[in-house]
């Protein structure tokens, strides 16, 4: 199936310039949704995870659903202000501005293998700050997996030291 034609383009959102990618008419379409899962779930299933990440806020769609199926526990990093317990808190740059993402302490433990999923690499700013938040807490990155690239944003530069993978990758 062509995951990339279910998804629907919303011009001028959030803001003018931007095309944003509504993945909502891929989630609710049951085969494209598994076809999706299970294509990301098949990139990490004969590794060690003992962590799947979720970016907020598809991500924890996506993820939360790999990290069940890989038999892992599901960690989500949230934007500033949404987590009850102490955090640790990067601020990066957007294609349309900058964000706080945070991560509660006591989320990722020492040498813990860890998977990091969301629907979108655009510039790679939001998973380069969740890379270094796991990075301080002790945690091994196993892989980052994307839904979506967008591939002229160049947004693997930011994270070309890690296994970075991408389901659909568009110009």
């Amino acid at each position: 199936m062509d995951l990339a034609s279910i998804i629907r383009n919303i011009p001028d959102f959030p803001k003018a310039g931007i095309q944003f990618k509504d993945i909502t008419t891929l989630l609710k379409n049951h085969d494209a949704f598994r076809q999706a899962v299970d294509s990301l779930y098949h990139l990490f299933k004969d590794q060690e995870v003992d962590i799947v990440v979720g970016i907020e806020a598809r991500g924890f769609i996506l993820g939360s659903v790999v990290a069940y199926l890989l038999d892992a526990g599901f960690v989500p990093v949230r934007k500033k202000g949404k987590l009850p317990a102490a955090v640790r808190s990067k601020t990066y740059d957007l294609e349309y501005g900058s964000a706080t993402l945070e991560m509660h302490l006591d989320a990722i433990e020492k040498n813990q293998k860890v998977v990091i999923i969301d629907d979108l690499l655009a510039t790679g700013g939001t998973v380069r700050a969740v890379c270094e938040m796991i990075e301080e807490a002790g945690g091994e990155i196993a892989g980052i997996a994307f839904l979506i690239e967008l591939e002229s944003l160049q947004g693997r530069k930011a994270i070309d030291k890690y296994q970075v993978y991408s389901l659909i990758k568009l110009d």
